[in-house]
């Protein structure tokens, strides 16, 4: 029977997921903050605090992608 990938994922891949999700739940409170405040610094830091999630959803999106392709050469 075929397993969800999540019961077989690496660590590294659970770590970036979850990394990924709180970097950039945290900019988009940040942001929310900094817009309604009128403090453009904290937006606009917001913005890099986002990217940064986004980043390592693509890390996340790479980790996932070589190791099905690791277990589909088995």
């Amino acid at each position: 029977m075929l397993k969800e990938f999540w019961e077989s994922a690496p660590t590294s891949y659970k770590v970036l997921v979850f990394g990924a999700m709180g970097l950039i739940g945290v900019g988009i409170i940040l942001n929310l903050v900094g817009n309604t405040t009128n403090n453009r610094d904290l937006a606009m830091a917001s913005l890099a605090v986002i990217g940064l999630g986004l980043v390592l959803h693509i890390a996340g999106i790479v980790v996932r992608g070589q190791t099905i392709r690791k277990n589909l050469k088995r």
